[in-house]
């Protein structure tokens, strides 16, 4: 692992995520919202440091809530999104460098991202606040798992 990326993990006492690389939250208001999507009350927002070293990747997984990536340091990011019926597949890079800071997967899409070098670090915003009970890895669903590797075969390494 990238010498930086190690120090990254240690500082900011990163832990490995279910999807892959490492996070930590960082911030949970302290104000509840309504959800539609859950019928059921959220945190306002809730924000993480997460970082994808070399040789590691962000598996394909959905998010009821919108998510806001905000790239903070290290190499760009592609971030890969389906549509929620997966009839449509989008990359996008957060890219210093083309001034791409930020990029939002709207709720309920389906993710996936990978860093273009030794590491990337970005921040993750969701709102209403992610919840683990909100998250939802595609590999748990075979059909959906199919579909990608028909239909988009490029990606099917991310599940």
């Amino acid at each position: 692992m990238h010498p930086r990326a190690q120090q990254l993990i240690e500082q900011l006492q990163l832990q490995p995520h279910p999807e892959g690389g490492y996070f930590r939250e960082v911030y949970r208001s302290p104000l509840q919202v309504h959800s539609a999507a859950v019928e059921g009350t959220r945190s306002a927002v809730t924000d993480i440091y997460f970082l994808l070293p070399a040789g590691q990747i962000s598996r394909w997984h959905r998010v009821l809530h919108d998510e806001l990536w905000n790239f903070y340091e290290g190499a760009p990011m592609k971030l890969h999104q389906l549509s929620p019926d997966l009839s449509s597949c989008h990359c996008s890079r957060l890219d210093p460098q083309a001034l791409s800071f930020k990029q939002l997967v709207p709720g309920g899409f389906w993710q996936a991202a990978e860093s273009c070098g030794d590491y990337s670090l970005v921040g993750c915003c969701v709102a209403p606040g992610f919840e683990f009970a909100d998250f939802l890895m595609l590999k748990e669903l075979p059909e959906a798992v199919a579909k990608v590797y028909a239909y988009y075969p490029e990606v099917g390494q991310l599940i």
